[in-house]
């Protein structure tokens, strides 16, 4: 998009956000409009219809004809003269149908159908947190509709973060009074760890990251938004931190995960993400924990924490560490949350009480919480 104009740019970034987010919602319109619905697309003329039909159904500022053209364009500009016309037929057809209406009772499939997510993932989220949750995160998903931001305005940070990451964060750097020594052991992109060596400006911070093109663009975050404070970066799995480092008082193990807490910003995710992936990530993610675990000093704390609303890798993950270790147990959350707002860092008109179940963070998007979903828990060694 370099030579795009601003404008151009920003039309594109919403086209191509639009479609992720809509692409299963889309498809069910455009399928029953086909010849054959069930044989497969070419790749161009698929994303020349998705696109189109994108423009009518989501955007009103664009003309109906316009729409129409430059998807008929886009299939001749991609070598599929032959599909012109089928393009231009199944997108006209599209402006005459009646517009999708939220019926007075929709399965759950319906639902999910109607606001693009995968069928599986919308039923995970109504056996885990009920159907009425399970909307209100698939209509952020869609909508990104921030309706309060959970911390003052005097309370700031020179970055910027989403408030679920930041609540994380924030909740972390409370957990220990006056830390020596601070890890953040999953550092990239380094939000987290601005916002733990802003809160404490005494202490040793090492941020380590096991990729080399995460690492570098981390370095040079913390170079553009905190200049002049000393941060230690290092190149390393955390699930086998070298020795020598030692022990830290505050770990923060925010560890790479499904990322379903963050799908209204990535919605890509969606489209990839399989029922057995889930597995595949708590595995890494209990050894990266289990070894975490192994660098925290004797009354140190260690926030893991996760931007997955899936139990597989937030409570399963915990009480699978928790069997094995020894020396270590969790503390309940709620403490923390409790200092940030007696430290005045939380607006007065937001509730978190619903965001604090069996000593675990929990942030619903659009259900409980304005912002991303994250999950953490608190782990203290004795």
């Amino acid at each position: 998009m370099a030579g795009l104009s601003q404008v151009d740019r920003n039309l594109a970034n919403a086209l191509v956000l639009g479609v992720l987010r809509w692409e299963i919602a889309l498809d069910a319109r455009i399928k029953p409009l086909l010849q054959r619905p069930e044989m497969k697309l070419a790749q161009p003329i698929e994303l020349a219809l998705r696109l189109g039909a994108f423009q009518l159904l989501y955007m009103d500022r664009i003309p109906a004809h316009a729409a129409l053209s430059e998807s008929v364009e886009l299939v001749r500009a991609a070598g599929q003269e032959h599909a012109a016309g089928m393009v231009n037929a199944v997108l006209r057809a599209l402006t005459r149908l009646a517009p999708v209406r939220k019926p007075l009772f929709e399965t759950t499939a319906a639902v999910a159908e109607r606001l693009g997510h995968p069928g599986w993932l919308v039923e995970r989220w109504v056996a885990n947190y009920g159907r009425a949750a399970a909307v209100a995160i698939c209509e952020y998903d869609q909508f990104l509709t921030v309706t309060a931001t959970v911390f003052r305005d005097n309370f700031t940070v020179p970055t910027l973060m989403d408030d679920g990451s930041r609540l994380v964060a924030e909740t972390a750097a409370v957990t220990v009074d006056s830390p020596r020594r601070i890890w953040d052991c999953c550092a990239a992109p380094g939000g987290k760890t601005l916002v733990l060596a802003i809160r404490h400006p005494e202490a040793e911070v090492l941020a380590t990251d096991v990729s080399p093109r995460r690492l570098k663009a981390l370095v040079e975050r913390l170079g553009k938004e905190l200049p002049g404070r000393e941060i230690r970066t290092l190149e390393a799995d955390a699930s086998a931190l070298p020795v020598e480092e030692g022990e830290f008082d505050l770990i923060l193990c925010d560890v790479p995960c499904s990322g379903t807490g963050t799908l209204a910003r990535n919605p890509e995710i969606r489209h990839h993400l399989r029922p057995s992936d889930l597995g595949r990530q708590a595995e890494r993610q209990r050894a990266l924990l289990a070894g975490a675990l192994k660098r925290l000093a004797p009354r140190g704390r260690l926030v893991y924490s996760t931007c997955s609303l899936e139990p597989e890798e937030n409570e399963r993950v915990v009480e699978a560490v928790l069997a094995e270790a020894s020396g270590v147990g969790l503390v309940p959350v709620d403490s923390a949350v409790e200092k940030l707002r007696e430290r005045g860092a939380l607006d007065s008109g937001v509730d978190l009480a619903a965001c604090l179940r069996d000593g675990y963070l929990r942030t619903l998007p659009g259900a409980n919480f304005p912002g991303d979903g994250f999950f953490a828990a608190v782990f203290e060694r004795s």
